[in-house]
């Protein structure tokens, strides 16, 4: 481009020069031929325009009028006619000067010489097209106007079509750190975008070891990254005249447009001068992200993955069209995490970026909770293979059994095929083979296959012991509760549990109940039966000596069971205070009670004998002062209780009541002989506490809840808060004594990676869910099973299983593996 002044002298000296500077292809001409032989060279044979049209070849336009002529020039016949055409001349197919306006008065108006072409130019109407050898001739022969420059174009090859593209795409082409200086650059549609990368990187001087990216700005001003250098400048939908931005990642791997995080920013400024060793670089936690950093830790110490990346040999692989894959973005993701930690210029790096293109791409790992850094490790490796495949066409492949054939050629055969559907780094660095094999328990008949892996999950041995904590609550009640620490089977039941207390207190298993106390009253009380997976670690549990059942027989001389709560008479939180409210406390009781002492007095002397260690007994003065109260409460109505309009303070929701642990109807019930819900109906002399018949909860009168009108019933021993005071002694009641088997601690030895590796490859039998299909006995079975380690891979991964499952539950197992954890 070139500018001439408003002075025609000047201007045509002007255009003189700047021609003379521009690239002048016009060759030395030669001797004109035949008329005859220039049209057959022209028109017709191999070298002339009506020839088809090949893909990637040059055509060149020549300006209608001038071809025309020429036209008539040698259909003319006269060599030395008027009609010569003489030197091709394009100047109508350019677009016109324009002037540009001038700063100062005192210059002249200037000129723009511009050689781009008009817009909306039609062929056979403005120009035609001639091949690259047809053009030549003519050049040749009549020469091209002096300075203009030859319009090649190139033929592609669109979806079904094959056409000379005339208006090729002009991009603006800039860098991010000078977004006021751009090149203008022609790309044809079929030229590819890792093209338009190289070219930006020669325009603007790029060293080679510098990494470069591309962003195109759209129609609404905002930013889309050109990550497929490998499609076309068509695929991408590039415009001519759209402005393309070319970005060079900083010293410290970090790319200038990264949104980071703010913290990251501060970092950044402070590790300004920084210069550390690449590697020794810290994740700063995000929320509870540390499942991510360990594992990426992990992965960006494997030399041959980091090296992989930071020579940048992931360009040439990145597979975009894989719809197994992340459309590339993992990949560059985990790069650029990579060329940051490795840069030698952060102390720790924010990996917000990567967090996010994680989040984005596996929901499960949006938020910042805490995951199981396995199953992002998992992830990441799958999705940098995807990402990384070097098939970009999947082939279907038939997997053979080994059918009596030597297992290495099997094996050889087994990892061909993965080979043919999964080669990348990941493939390379991370998978090996397994050698599977089945066995028929009917006919013996034996399946060898070879399975790819990535990643060893190995068991852990699984103690098949538990340690529990209970209180054993003994009948006599001069002996305090004893705290004992038990050893019982892991899948045992409740029995089990009883057998292990009775050998450290005499006590026979069978005058055992076992209760999870919760909240002051019993959660549940236990069968024997049950299973002691039902008993969480955080439980509290109560064993109980007793001398009966709890369920009442009829016509049985064994003593009854009686479960028993303690509560207390507060105030209600009325205006007028004018009712009362219960409140349990301390820990409830299984009382055995005679059944010829079953009557509400025996049943107070009983529950008084019970709580004698700490209940004392009224002394003579106490008994004088009932007596000068007994006349004045004489006419009184009934002393308050929770069934005569007392108010009960507000339940708590019963998350399983003892009914689970006790028969609800039984043909002989404490209502019968008790015949009252309620003792004593009067005061006849002095009583510490009153009795009353409640609901499980042991938060209501049972009359309350018609449900539990023939269900076995709980007894509520009910304090006056003065009684309380006087005659309860609670730190005694909540002392207990601990038995020289609470300093027990099952010890956990360390276990061996062979141990695991032994475990994981140990024959097993497969379950019930997942048969076997037998080609021998044509039915399914449940066979044998046994993996091997055939092929490790260069770098292995183990994954040490910390759950064990069953089909109801899991267990975090709590086995230590030095070196491993």
């Amino acid at each position: 481009m070139a500018t001439v002044a408003a002075n025609p002298a000047a201007a045509a000296a002007a255009v003189a020069a700047a021609v003379a500077v521009a690239e002048d292809r016009e060759p030395q001409r030669e001797e004109l031929p035949g008329l005859d032989s220039q049209w057959r060279q022209i028109e017709n044979g191999e070298s002339g325009r009506e020839r088809p049209l090949r893909a990637g070849e040059s055509w060149f336009l020549v300006e209608k009028h001038w071809y025309k002529q020429w036209e008539a020039y040698v259909q003319g016949g006269d060599q030395d006619s008027s009609t010569f055409p003489g030197c091709i001349n394009n100047a109508t197919l350019f677009q016109v000067l324009f002037p540009s306006i001038p700063t100062d008065d005192h210059k002249p108006i200037l000129y723009e010489i511009n050689w781009r072409l008009k817009e909306g130019l039609v062929e056979g109407e403005d120009y035609v097209l001639l091949p690259a050898a047809a053009w030549h001739y003519l050049v040749s022969w009549y020469g091209l106007e002096h300075g203009q420059p030859p319009i090649e174009r190139k033929v592609i090859e669109l979806p079904n079509i094959q056409k000379v593209e005339v208006y090729p795409v002009e991009l603006l082409l800039v860098r991010h750190n000078d977004l006021g200086r751009s090149h203008t650059v022609q790309f044809s549609h079929t030229d590819s975008i890792g093209m338009v990368l190289r070219t930006a990187r020669e325009r603007f001087l790029v060293e080679p070891q510098e990494d470069t990216r591309l962003w195109a700005k759209n129609s609404e001003g905002s930013l889309d990254r050109l990550y497929d250098t490998h499609i076309t400048v068509l695929d991408a939908a590039l415009e001519t005249g759209q402005l393309i931005i070319m970005e060079t990642r900083k010293k410290d791997g970090t790319w200038p447009s990264a949104q980071l995080h703010v913290m990251n920013k501060h970092m950044s400024e402070e590790d300004e001068d920084f210069k550390g060793q690449p590697g020794i670089c810290g994740l700063t936690n995000l929320g509870n992200t540390c499942f991510m950093n360990s594992a990426l830790q992990c992965l960006s110490n494997v030399p041959q993955l980091t090296e992989y990346f930071l020579n940048n040999c992931y360009l040439e692989e990145l597979n975009f069209r894989n719809p197994l894959g992340m459309k590339g973005e993992i990949a560059e993701a985990y790069a650029d995490l990579v060329k940051q930690a490795w840069s030698g210029h952060h102390r720790s790096i924010v990996p917000h970026v990567f967090k996010n293109k994680v989040g984005h791409f596996a929901s499960q790992f949006l938020g910042y909770q805490q995951h199981d850094s396995q199953e992002l490790l998992s992830f990441l490796l799958d999705g940098l293979h995807e990402d990384l495949n070097r098939v970009k066409k999947k082939e279907y492949v038939e997997l053979c059994d080994a059918a009596g054939r030597p297992d290495q050629e099997v094996a050889q055969e087994a990892w061909q095929n993965h080979k043919r559907r999964n080669d990348s780094v990941i493939v390379d660095t991370f998978h090996g083979l397994f050698k599977s094999t089945l066995v028929c328990p009917d006919c013996g008949n034996v399946s060898v296959t070879f399975d790819p892996f990535c990643y060893l999950s190995v068991p852990l041995p699984i103690s098949h012991k538990r340690v529990l904590e209970v209180f054993f609550i003994p009948m006599d009640p001069r002996r305090k509760p004893e705290q004992h620490r038990l050893v019982v089977p892991k899948k045992g039941k409740i029995s089990d549990l009883c057998v292990a207390l009775s050998k450290h207190t005499g006590i026979s298993p069978e005058r055992m109940m076992v209760a999870d106390v919760f909240s002051h009253r019993f959660y549940k009380l236990y069968q024997l039966e049950e299973p002691l997976s039902s008993i969480l670690d955080r439980d509290d549990i109560f064993v109980y000596e007793v001398s009966g059942r709890i369920e009442a027989i009829e016509g049985s001389r064994e003593d009854i069971v009686v479960p028993v709560y303690l509560r207390e008479r507060t105030p209600a939180r009325d205006y007028n205070n004018s009712y009362y409210g219960l409140m349990l406390f301390g820990h409830p009781l299984l009382v055995s009670v005679p059944r010829d002492r079953f009557t509400w007095e025996g049943l107070y002397n009983v529950l008084m004998y019970r709580l004698s260690r700490y209940v004392s007994k009224p002394n003579s003065d106490d008994e004088d002062d009932g007596d000068e109260k007994e006349d004045d409460e004489e006419d009184k109505d009934d002393v308050p209780g929770p069934s005569t309009g007392g108010s009960l303070r507000d339940p708590e929701p019963e998350q399983a009541g003892p009914s689970s642990g006790v028969t609800n109807r039984c043909p002989f019930l404490l209502d019968n002989c008790l015949g009252t819900s309620q003792w004593p109906p009067r005061r006849r002399r002095k009583q510490l506490f009153t009795l009353q018949t409640v609901n499980s909860n042991g938060t209501s009168d049972r009359t309350t809840s018609p449900e539990e009108v023939h269900a076995q019933p709980y007894i509520a021993i009910d304090w006056e808060p003065e009684m309380k005071k006087r005659y309860y002694d609670e730190i005694e009641a909540e002392g207990y004594v601990k038995h020289d088997c609470v300093g027990y601690v099952m010890k956990k030895a360390p276990v061996r990676l062979q141990e695991c590796i032994e475990l994981f490859t140990t024959v097993e039998t497969l379950e019930k869910e997942n048969p076997w299909y037998c080609p021998s006995c044509k039915q399914h079975q449940l066979a044998t099973k046994k993996l091997d380690l055939w092929m490790l891979p260069e770098i292995l991964i183990i994954h040490l299983k910390r759950f064990s499952y069953t089909k109801f539950s899991r267990e975090k197992l709590d086995t230590l593996g030095p070196g491993l954890l």
